[in-house]
């Protein structure tokens, strides 16, 4: 957050947010005013210098203050949020990365990146209740300063619509197949103007997906959320079945439990597979939406929060090997039901990642302390969509946007950001333990290096294709 905001000491009834600049809302002595059940913590300490004195510095930390609103989320609720940003697009990414790794290299993979993905979350956390940011921009930008933020927004931004374009892709090539595979719709109703897959598109985007992107609250979608990750289970677990009954059954041989050196084609999928997967756990922009709607608004319950997710993300990944088993031949009926089931997983799972590309537009081109306006939520939404409806009937490769973007913006807001933040405010007062320091520093090296290795394979990829 900038440093033109300053609190007024606890003693005053109702503090609210307002820049130094601002004409109104205003106190008499100069402070701004902030509501407290609007800051990151629920509560504003007195000093209000946003970590530049250093003389409070654990009071953010401890989360003693008063409860959120009445009406927020409660722990299940911020839970399934959560868990729904990061399933969306990880569920359809590690079967490939599974499939270069192996099973036994892509299971520790599928571990270690959830560990650190967990650990920036909670610097994330740690670090916007210090600086009582409401948004990830909010945060690069009191860290890192303006110039940071804008790169930050455009990376939430581009990961976000990138994602929503690859979902409706995906919905599209269900629903009316593709060069490799028939459509539900055309196997149900046969050949016809109804599994025009543009159509097919619009139609789903326009009936289900508005409405529920329409929404205000990221808690108004908890219910949904709950839904398309009890289906991405479902999913898993039936596959897995198939998939045990298809080796006894002899049909299909045991996977390779490591990588594949033999061919110079393989090794460069190597290269390329961990800025997939990075993708996989990529939710930091959700976290300060989330954490703003709980009941109980401390850090502390945001931890478990992320820690509870990302157990239930890695459970429901370290199954997902089980995705690649042919599940057409099994059987008509249960092919229906999971490539529909799939379709709707997808369309439940579209609002929530909608819901902060909407808010980090929103913020860059209004400003943070914008106007809430229903009018302007709902212009942003039809925009949006149509947007990326384009976008869905223009980008013919999917795994290409997923290779670019997970050694991109996956990085950069997974970890990149979060250790630069930490380590920034370091600097300021915000003390890092030795061992946080030093995870720091090394997730931020880690990330740059796997983001150049990433970003080079892919284009050696491009160029090899061409040639």
């Amino acid at each position: 957050m900038s440093n033109n905001y300053s609190s007024l000491p606890l003693t005053s009834p109702t503090i609210e947010l307002q820049s130094n600049g601002a004409k109104s809302s205003f106190a008499a002595n100069g402070h701004a005013k902030i509501s407290r059940q609007d800051s990151f913590l629920g509560v504003v300490e007195d000093g209000g210098g946003g970590g530049e004195g250093g003389e409070n510095d654990d009071l953010p930390l401890i989360g003693d203050g008063p409860a959120g609103p009445p009406e927020g989320s409660g722990v299940s609720a911020a839970v399934f949020n959560l868990a729904t940003s990061i399933i969306g697009a990880g569920i359809m990414a590690l079967p490939a990365t599974m499939k270069v790794l192996g099973v036994a290299v892509g299971l520790v993979s599928i571990v270690i990146m959830g560990i650190l993905s967990e650990v920036t979350i909670e610097l994330l956390v740690r670090f916007s209740a210090y600086c009582r940011s409401l948004s990830y921009g909010e945060v690069v930008h009191r860290a890192l300063g303006r110039p940071a933020s804008i790169v930050a927004q455009m990376c939430v931004i581009i990961n976000n619509a990138g994602v929503l374009v690859v979902y409706l892709i995906i919905i599209g090539d269900v629903m009316s197949g593709s060069l490799k595979h028939m459509g539900v719709m055309d196997q149900l109703l046969g050949h016809g103007e109804w599994d025009n897959r543009r159509l097919l598109i619009l139609v789903v985007l326009v009936i289900f997906l508005a409405p529920l992107c329409a929404l205000e609250k990221i808690d108004s979608l908890s219910l949904s959320s709950a839904a398309s990750v009890a289906l991405a289970v479902v999913f898993v677990v039936v596959s897995c079945i198939i998939a045990l009954i298809k080796i006894a059954e002899g049909k299909i041989s045991m996977p390779r439990m490591g990588p594949d050196f033999s061919s110079r084609a393989a090794m460069l999928d190597l290269l390329v597979v961990i800025p997939i997967m990075t993708n996989a756990y990529i939710c930091h922009f959700n976290v300060q939406p989330i954490y703003n709607e709980l009941k109980e608004k401390t850090p502390q319950n945001m931890y478990k929060i992320g820690r509870i997710s990302t157990v239930l993300c890695v459970v429901v990944y370290a199954l997902t090997r089980s995705l690649r088993v042919p599940i057409v031949r099994f059987s008509n009926l249960l092919n229906y039901i999971v490539r529909i089931g799939y379709v709707i997983h997808l369309v439940l799972v579209f609002p929530v990642v909608h819901f902060s590309l909407r808010q980090t537009v929103d913020s860059l081109i209004f400003g943070e302390l914008a106007t809430p306006s229903r009018k302007k939520t709902l212009a942003l939404t039809g925009v949006l969509l149509a947007l990326i409806y384009l976008g869905s009937t223009m980008i013919p490769n999917i795994w290409m946007a997923f290779k670019f973007t997970g050694a991109t913006t996956g990085l950069a807001l997974g970890f990149m950001f979060p250790a630069l933040i930490a380590l920034r405010l370091d600097k300021e007062g915000c003390r890092l333990g030795h061992v946080e320091r030093i995870l720091s520093v090394g997730l931020l090296v880690l990330a740059i290096i796997v983001s150049v290795i990433g970003v080079v394979g892919n284009v050696y990829t491009l160029k090899s294709k061409s040639e």
